[in-house]
């Protein structure tokens, strides 16, 4: 009886988590990953996808599949402008932690030391039986580790509450202001929680780029550009779409209709407005534009220990701080963290601490460090399988689709279908 129960748990865990390649054996199988991939665009849901793959230190894959903007009729390219989203979260992560590297900062100093403004910071505790905020002194300061990991307290735009809709009102990080100008701004807003008490996804990357600002004595953007771009050959990547030449690659963003699964384009302004004018906003959080190569060379670099072609941004074990999870124990509530798995979070990455639970998880491997953008790019770093991955696709809403399941199912198992099941 016990050696039957053995063998099914046995069997159970190898469907959901199989085993990893034999020594010299590759992973990366690009059929079954361009079966998955144009089975989408096939159905003209995305539009458009591309996805990269490096494996051992060599390209594995590349695929290209529909439209970077199918009104026009130009076809998704390796060299199509993809807006990245929050995937430039983790650029600016790097970024600061090389000026942690050059003793600039301590993780576990007060942000207030740098940023004097969040000195007075109050947390909102809720309404009083008269409908006033009730406003209560930190239990202890925000650090700058807060700021790296989403645990500082640093209230939303999205929250339905009273600091929600003061945030809201102040409007700190809209495209008209300056980082400088938003940490004053930023610092008027309450915290939305104890410090160290929960995982509220905010502004936080952005105080981080105030930060660089800060203890640089550049402008952010200027900083990126000089400091990571240019040296790592990244000469897609940045804010601002300006020439033709690149006007002309940039993809199209699409609306999925849930109801029906059709694509619908979005409005212009909406979508193009903020990277075809200089604006004053130079979100860490946001606002990147990149090609698939381009951000290869940054994942390469992570995966590589902070170093590719002989260009070194961070030492290794600084990758690997980022890349560890640094999750506070008694921190449970974590928003919708749990959906992307079994992760915890380190400096600006998701981090995956245990295999998926069950097939209805998205593949991965124990150690990988990830994040992915609002219109559906995704990227990962696996030192374990020594793979990066980028996908890109242009569509609203976030996870609309099952999309980057699918292609991480494709990528790491024979049969996704059945896994999928």
């Amino acid at each position: 009886m016990k050696y039957a129960l053995a063998l099914t748990l046995l069997i159970l865990s190898a469907a959901c988590n199989p085993p990893p390649p034999a020594p010299g054996q590759a992973l990366v199988n690009k059929e079954r990953i361009d079966a998955v991939l144009k089975e989408y665009t096939d159905k003209g849901a995305p539009v458009g996808i591309s996805a990269l793959i490096y494996e051992d230190g060599k390209e594995a894959y590349y695929g290209a599949f529909g439209f970077a903007d199918k009104e026009a009729g130009r076809p998704m390219a390796r060299d199509t402008i993809a807006q990245i989203y929050s995937m430039t979260k983790p650029v600016t992560g790097v970024a600061l932690m090389m000026l942690y590297e050059e003793g600039k900062f301590q993780l576990d100093d007060p942000l207030a030391k740098y940023l004097p403004e969040f000195t007075d910071t109050k947390v909102f505790e809720g309404m009083n039986e008269r409908n006033e905020p009730i406003l209560a002194p930190p239990q202890r300061p925000v650090t700058v580790r807060d700021i790296t990991r989403h645990t500082g307290g640093i209230a939303s735009g999205g929250d339905k509450n009273w600091v929600g809709d003061m945030y809201r009102y102040i409007d700190p990080t809209g495209w008209d202001t300056s980082l400088q100008e938003m940490g004053p701004k930023l610092a008027r807003v309450p915290l939305a929680y104890q410090p160290g008490t929960r995982w509220l996804y905010s502004a936080s990357v952005d105080i981080q780029a105030l930060l660089v600002e800060k203890f640089s004595g550049m402008p952010f953007d200027k900083f990126i550009e000089e400091r990571i771009f240019k040296p790592l050959g990244m000469r897609d990547t940045g804010y601002l779409v300006s020439s033709p030449e690149q006007r002309a690659r940039l993809a199209a963003i699409y609306e999925l209709n849930k109801d029906d699964g059709t694509m619908s384009r979005g409005d212009p302004e909406t979508v193009y407005g903020y990277n075809t004018r200089n604006w004053p906003m130079k979100w860490g959080g946001a606002g990147l534009v990149s090609t698939l190569d381009d951000y290869m060379r940054f994942a390469r670099m992570l995966l590589n220990g902070g170093e590719l072609d002989s260009v070194r941004l961070l030492r290794p074990e600084t990758v690997q701080l980022m890349a560890t999870d640094a999750m506070p124990k008694e921190v449970t509530d974590k928003q919708w963290l749990p959906t992307k798995g079994q992760v915890g979070f380190g400096i600006d990455f998701a981090v995956r601490i245990a295999p998926p639970k069950n097939s209805k998880e998205a593949s991965g491997a124990v150690g990988e460090f990830f994040w992915d953008g609002k219109a559906n790019t995704l990227f990962w770093v696996d030192p374990k399988n020594n793979i990066a991955a980028v996908m890109f696709t242009q569509y609203f809403p976030p996870q609309g689709l099952p999309l980057h399941k699918a292609f991480r199912d494709a990528v790491y198992h024979d049969d996704p279908e059945a896994y999928a099941h």
